[in-house]
């Protein structure tokens, strides 16, 4: 897959969970109120993001080949973009 494929799956991903879950703003903005009770700190959706796509990367270290993760790495950056405006 070339890195241009890699994007267009990634965008059709972003789609697809957008139609599934509305929003990735309002996703990454709900999962933020419930960090940040959980780590009884402020959590912005922009580091959720951040912490997904981290863990994303941790996992790609484990496997630098796994397809899935890489997608949702692009994905999630994209969301990040989409928050952090």
């Amino acid at each position: 897959m070339t890195a241009e494929m890699l994007l267009k799956h990634a965008a059709a991903v972003v789609a697809n969970r957008r139609e599934t879950y509305g929003d990735p703003r309002a996703s990454l903005e709900a999962i933020a109120k419930r960090w940040s009770l959980t780590l009884g700190h402020t959590v912005t959706p922009a580091q959720v993001a951040l912490c997904l796509i981290d863990l994303k990367l941790a996992r790609l270290a484990h496997d630098p080949a796994h397809l899935d993760s890489m997608v949702d790495v692009a994905g999630y950056a994209a969301c990040l973009r989409e928050v952090a405006r």
